[in-house]
């Protein structure tokens, strides 16, 4: 079976979890049988890729460039190297191959929080993301959750979608900055911290988190600590900080760098992830194989990843996330409980789990090995 993985999408250090999907993909799928290629972009053709790799003539920093990539050159590039099947991983996909297609939706977002995407980007995912569901031989989702809204919204035949969920792998952990250091470098002092760790963007619903610690008493406030990159919503939660009264609770980060990362996973006392809706929802199981305990919310995929292994609540109520917040706070016992079962949850989420399933949807697809 030859493989050909659609990376046209993937910009590195620029593309967040797909590209953690890809590359994760790349070593895992390779076995007997299975031989795989890779079609990059400019961007990466310079990297050092576990697989072999055909660039695609085209820079995908520009959304026209990598929509012209995957649709005009990739199918020909594809018939040429030979592939069965080319994978896309980035819920769009070529319209047109000699080869069997299979995409990956990750979730719905611009259908579902539309505010998550604007401008081009927004046009070409309400006609690529339907179109590559129409179009491919098989379509693989994430979650469940995520099935069950391309086959309401899209109107793709369940029989159609395989739910494949992601990996989590061995973590590459860099060196945790030391605590002592990491508390007076943002004034943490001795209180506790919580992690919430997600892109600033209303769907994941920080806005809520805020309001939670605005319930709680002043007493009893833990430090909310909020890395991720800076965005227009940012100002929104900033204000909204101070309104509450709660901005002198609240460390807004910014970029972080692994060290630091991995301090704050380390001093964090809980992890709470407010969101809204997620296709997956990868920062829970991340934060349970470092063995933090994780209050989350019950939209979407997030009760399919984290079963038993964390306290939910309904993200649309302040004082249900601030409840779950002051359980974990007061409760050490809850708190080891969780963390126990969230490792061993964590660890049940493997690449190579995914692949071999991934393996098993391309032969759903027509492909022989």
């Amino acid at each position: 079976m030859h493989v050909g993985l659609n990376c046209v999408f993937l910009v590195p250090g620029e593309t967040g979890g797909m590209e953690v999907y890809a590359r994760e993909l790349m070593r895992a799928l390779p076995r007997d049988g299975v031989r795989v290629t890779a079609f990059v972009n400019r961007e990466a053709a310079g990297e050092d890729w576990p697989v072999e790799t055909v660039t695609v003539p085209v820079n995908a920093t520009s959304r026209v460039e990598w929509v012209r990539g995957e649709q005009q050159l990739l199918p020909g590039l594809a018939a040429r190297a030979g592939v069965d099947v080319v994978h896309s991983l980035a819920s769009t996909a070529p319209l047109r191959g000699s080869f069997r297609r299979v995409v990956t939706i990750h979730d719905l977002n611009y259908r579902v929080v539309p505010e998550a995407h604007f401008g081009l980007r927004a046009l070409g995912m309400r006609f690529l993301v339907p179109a590559a569901a129409r179009t491919s031989h098989r379509v693989i989702a994430d979650s469940a959750s995520t099935r069950d809204d391309v086959v309401s919204m899209l109107r793709v035949p369940a029989a159609k979608v395989d739910v494949v969920h992601l990996g989590l792998g061995q973590l590459t952990r860099a060196q945790p900055l030391p605590e002592a250091e990491l508390r007076a470098r943002h004034a943490l002092g001795d209180r506790p911290v919580v992690l919430a760790l997600s892109a600033k963007r209303p769907h994941k619903n920080l806005a809520g988190l805020l309001r939670a610690l605005a319930q709680l008493a002043p007493e009893e406030r833990p430090v909310a600590v909020l890395p991720g990159y800076a965005t227009p919503h940012e100002a929104e939660l900033r204000a909204l900080a101070g309104e509450l009264g709660v901005a002198g609770d609240v460390r807004f980060l910014g970029w972080t760098s692994a060290e630091e990362l991995e301090g704050l996973f380390a001093a964090a006392t809980a992890f709470v992830f407010p969101s809204f809706y997620e296709g997956f929802g990868l920062p829970v199981l991340e934060a349970m194989a470092r063995g933090v305990p994780v209050a989350c919310s019950d939209r979407a995929s997030l009760p399919e990843v984290a079963g038993d292994a964390a306290l939910l609540f309904d993200p649309a109520d302040p004082a249900a996330i601030a409840g779950a917040l002051r359980r974990l706070l007061a409760d050490a016992a809850l708190r080891e409980r969780l963390a126990r079962a969230g490792r061993e949850r964590a660890a049940t989420f493997t690449w190579e789990r995914t692949a071999a399933q991934t393996v098993a949807a391309y032969e759903r697809a027509g492909v022989r090995g």
